[in-house]
C-alpha cells in the first residue's frame, strides 16, 4: 500500500463499472484509488453471462482478473469503506484513513429488497434471479415460474416464456388483469392465484413453489425486485437522482456515476462500459483543468500571447 492520500480520481465501488473507469484513468497515467467494501451485488451468481470473451466466468473472477490489471498501471485499490464524502472532494474511511482527490466517481451499485418469502433469500442469485438475459439460457426448457411483485410482473412472465414452453405465472401481489390473462393464456403460461407462502428447497436446490397447501413444482424463480441504489454518498453531495449524463457526468460539479447506482438494469458488460465512458469523460475535464492551471501560471505572457502582443505593437 502507498502513503500517498491525494489521488487525481478516488473511484468508490470496485465492482465492473468502478474497475473499468480506473482502467481508463490509469492508462491515462492519472493517481487513482479505489475504495470497495466487497459486497457486489452478483456476489451469489456462479456465473455471469452475456459478456462477450467472458461469457460463463465466475464474477469473482472478472474482479480478480480486473485487479490484477490495474496494479499494473499503479491504480491502488483499499478494500475498505468511505463513511463520509465531502465536497473538495474529502473522503474519510471506515478505516480512519483520510483521501483527497480532484475528482469522484461513485459506483457503489444497488442492492435488491426481496420479498418476505421463506425460502427466496436462501435461492438467490442461483435458484431464484432476476434476470432472463442473464440466467434464463441455464435452465431453458424446464419449468419456470415468474412471482408477480408489481404490475409489470406479468410482462416478466411473457419474457420468460422465451427460454421454456413450461412457465407459471404465480399472482402473489400481482394478479394479473383480465386483458393480461388472455395475454399469459395466448402465450400458453398458467396463473396460480394466491399468495406464495415458500419456496422449497433440497438438497440445495429449488423443487418449488408452495401456495398454502398446494405445491407446484419449478426448477427456477424469476422475480422482479425492487432495487435500491447505494446513493448515499452520492445524495449527500447534492446529486438528484437521474441527474446523470451518457458520460456519467452528474450535476454536482466533479462528480461522476456509473453502473447499477444510477442504472439499475445495467448487466454486468453495460455497467462496464459505462465505467470505462466515465473514466474517459473524466480524464478529459482534468485535462480541462490541467490547461487552464498552466495558462494560469503563464500570468497571460504565453507564447502566443506574446506574438499577438508584439503585432499589436
Amino acid at each position: 500500500m502507498s502513503e500517498h492520500n491525494s489521488f487525481d480520481v478516488l473511484v468508490v465501488g470496485g465492482g465492473a463499472a468502478g474497475l473499468s473507469a480506473a482502467l481508463m484513468l490509469g492508462r491515462a497515467r492519472r493517481r487513482v484509488v479505489v475504495v470497495d467494501g466487497g459486497a457486489p451485488r452478483n456476489a451469489p451468481a456462479a456465473h455471469m453471462h452475456g459478456f462477450l470473451s467472458r461469457d460463463g466466468l465466475p464474477p469473482s473472477d472478472l474482479l480478480k482478473a480486473g485487479r490484477e490489471e490495474l496494479d499494473g498501471y499503479g491504480v491502488e485499490i483499499l478494500e475498505d469503506n468511505v463513511t463520509r464524502l465531502d465536497r473538495g472532494f474529502t473522503a474519510r474511511l471506515a478505516s480512519g484513513r483520510e483521501l483527497t482527490a480532484r475528482r469522484v466517481l461513485v459506483a457503489t451499485g444497488v442492492h435488491d429488497d426481496l420479498p418476505d418469502i421463506p425460502g427466496l433469500r436462501e435461492s438467490w442469485g442461483t435458484d431464484a434471479v432476476t434476470c432472463p438475459y442473464c440466467h434464463g439460457y441455464e435452465v431453458r426448457d424446464q419449468p419456470l415460474g415468474v412471482l408477480g411483485t408489481e404490475p409489470a410482473s406479468v410482462e416478466h412472465a411473457l419474457l420468460v416464456r422465451q427460454w421454456s414452453p413450461d412457465v407459471v405465472y404465480f399472482a402473489h401481489t400481482a394478479p394479473p388483469s383480465e386483458v393480461d390473462r388472455e395475454r399469459l393464456d395466448a402465450r400458453g403460461i398458467r396463473v396460480a392465484d394466491g399468495l406464495v407462502t415458500a419456496l422449497r428447497r433440497e438438497d440445495g436446490h429449488l423443487t418449488g413453489i408452495e401456495l398454502g397447501g398446494r405445491f407446484v413444482p419449478r426448477v427456477a424463480l424469476f422475480v422482479r425486485t425492487r432495487t435500491v441504489p447505494h446513493d448515499e454518498l452520492l445524495r449527500g453531495l447534492g446529486y438528484e437522482e437521474g441527474a446523470v449524463d451518457p458520460s456519467g457526468k452528474t450535476g454536482v460539479p466533479g462528480v461522476w456515476a456509473a453502473g447499477n447506482v444510477v442504472d439499475a438494469r445495467a448487466t454486468v458488460i453495460i455497467a462496464a462500459a459505462q465505467g470505462a465512458a466515465a473514466g474517459g469523460a473524466l480524464n478529459h475535464d482534468l485535462v480541462t483543468e490541467d490547461v487552464g492551471r498552466a495558462v494560469d501560471a503563464f500570468g497571460g505572457f504565453t507564447p502566443a500571447a506574446e506574438r499577438a502582443a508584439a503585432k499589436a505593437r
